[in-house]
């Protein structure tokens, strides 16, 4: 008996669309899905541009309206992969025509917009999530998988650092990223959201932060071109970068744990090293995804002459998500934690539940976002209000 089809809209054919896009196009070959996923449109500005990556990609339609796209009857899920800014108008606008929602970090550009996310999901009775990625990293799920079996014990520490470097060179240009009105934020909203929400699944809520960020290259090349990204290229002139480059703050968490947070595109030779550590009265476990299929785990009941960090291959079938794909010690990639994402989304909607994480999920992570800025300007703790 064939199964029902999910129709899936997509906004965005960039980074995160190609990450997407490779995901929808993959869920079903290699998991055991309970509807069929139909790449039915996929939406973008650029008329050209746009349907050279229809094509590329294996979406069936494009639009070049993300309005027309959401009118559409035979669209079930809209799938956000925009600037940061666009966030929330679109997911408002999506939730409004009846269409579950499923949208990229950070969920907003703020707590207001944030706010008023939720609450269209909510009136519109609609299923929503939104993407850390992340989670998807059988690594980072068996961590979860550790904690929840008691193996570290109660929990006293978290330390997450997100470390990148692709804007030291002064003359990189003045990317979309570095732009306030159109991404919110810099490192700060679009490295540390991730660990906070790693730090969420892991630890627990974080009930009060105080925090510093500083903008080392405060003026850089205006962009020649529209590309972004590591491809982007300089025009003549400067504009001004009003983000931040990097973004530390110290947590409390509502558990008792304390946690330090640390995000920068400036820390020469580290490409994507995002990487926790979470100290417990049993033991510990740290993670760096620049070795993604490894998680390092320390037992405290081992016999003395035996202590210390095991390496754990996260490889073998017993792993979550791996029993999809390939032979122990046979690696996967970091395109793998959005097909697992994928993957929990569309199974939670077709049985009718709420995927994890989501909106709600998105709004923690906003608040903690938005009390660590605020810290900065009170210079003093500020408690997360969601």
């Amino acid at each position: 008996m064939p199964k029902k089809q999910f129709k899936v809209g997509l906004i965005g054919y960039k980074f995160m669309g190609i990450a997407h896009s490779n995901a929808y196009r993959q869920v079903g070959r290699f998991f055991d899905l309970p509807v069929e996923v139909v790449m039915q449109a996929i939406c973008g500005r650029d008329a050209g541009a746009v349907k050279g990556m229809a094509q590329k990609l294996g979406w069936l339609e494009y639009e070049t309206d993300y309005r027309k796209l959401l009118k559409r009857p035979d669209i079930d899920l809209i799938d956000i992969t925009s600037a940061n800014n666009m966030h929330a108008e679109m997911a408002v606008a999506a939730a409004k025509a009846g269409k579950h929602v499923f949208c990229e970090k950070p969920l907003a550009m703020n707590m207001a917009q944030a706010r008023a996310m939720v609450k269209a999901v909510k009136q519109a009775k609609v299923k929503h999530a939104i993407c850390f990625n992340y989670r998807g990293a059988p690594a980072v799920a068996l961590a979860r998988q550790i904690i929840d079996e008691g193996r570290i014990g109660r929990i006293f520490h978290w330390r997450g650092q997100y470390l990148q470097d692709w804007i030291v060179d002064p003359k990189f240009p003045l990317v979309w990223r570095l732009q306030k009105e159109v991404a919110g934020s810099g490192a700060h909203g679009d490295l540390i959201a991730h660990l906070i929400d790693t730090a969420h699944f892991l630890v627990g809520d974080i009930a009060e932060v105080v925090g510093d960020m500083r903008t080392f290259v405060k003026q850089r090349p205006r962009l020649k071109a529209t590309a972004g990204g590591l491809a982007a290229r300089a025009a003549k002139g400067l504009g001004k970068v009003t983000v931040d480059d990097a973004s530390v703050f110290l947590a409390r968490f509502a558990n008792g744990a304390v946690g330090t947070f640390e995000a920068t595109r400036f820390a020469p030779g580290h490409k994507n090293c995002n990487f926790f550590e979470i100290n417990g009265s049993k033991g510990s476990i740290r993670f760096c995804f620049e070795r993604m299929n490894e998680l390092e785990f320390y037992d405290a009941g081992d016999p003395p002459h035996l202590q210390g960090f095991r390496v754990i291959q996260a490889t073998d079938s017993k792993h979550p998500y791996v029993a999809a794909w390939w032979p122990p010690g046979h690696i996967i990639g970091y395109e793998h934690t959005f097909i697992h994402t994928v993957y929990n989304v569309v199974t939670a909607i077709a049985k009718g539940k709420l995927p994890s994480p989501n909106f709600y999920d998105g709004l923690k992570c906003q608040a903690v976002l938005e009390a660590a800025s605020n810290s900065v300007k009170s210079g003093t703790w500020e408690k997360v209000r969601v």
